[in-house]
């Protein structure tokens, strides 16, 4: 039990550093005017990786819970939800046109910029599911149908846009 605690502690600090982490990058990036070149797209490159990882450890202990392999815990569930909904907000600028490389590493198809409205039409409907699964979350305070409901179609945003605009 008290391995378990201290796992998660652990799990919390990493997460929170790299949130700060990340926080620290946007706003550094945000400050300054965005310059041309590669420079620049391996900055919004790494942003919105760095994004990513963020997203797929925040919404891990959810995943847990659909699939049965964990219990509901308050704390934790909503921690990692709003995280998850912070996050989503901040997809909006990840993709600037100059950080299509083209470069298998960044596992971004060339598709998103050339169907630019469908990949932002996921996007918006990640971040719209997101906010949805935060107020179930806040009602139901539990692994409730409802609940399970909001978190798949979170669930099944991420795999459109995996699908559709990710290499593998």
């Amino acid at each position: 039990m008290r391995e378990t605690k201290m796992r998660a502690r652990c799990a919390v600090v990493l997460s929170a550093t790299m949130l700060l982490s990340t926080g620290w990058m946007l706003s550094a990036h945000s400050q300054t005017p965005p310059a041309g070149g590669l420079n620049a797209a391996r900055q919004a490159v790494d942003e919105r990786k760095a994004i990513y990882k963020l997203i797929g450890a925040n919404f891990k202990p959810i995943g847990n819970i659909l699939k049965g392999s964990a219990q509901y815990d308050a704390t934790t569930i909503q921690k990692s939800i709003d995280r998850v909904v912070f996050l989503s907000g901040l997809l909006d600028e990840a993709f600037p046109e100059n950080s299509n490389l083209g470069d298998p590493e960044t596992k971004a198809k060339a598709d998103i910029w050339t169907n630019r409205a469908d990949f932002e039409k996921k996007e918006k409907s990640f971040q719209t599911h997101a906010l949805a699964l935060q107020k179930v979350n806040e009602t139901d305070k539990g692994a409730t149908d409802s609940f399970k409901t909001a978190a798949n179609a979170v669930a099944q945003d991420c795999k459109a846009c995996h699908d559709d605009y990710r290499l593998k």
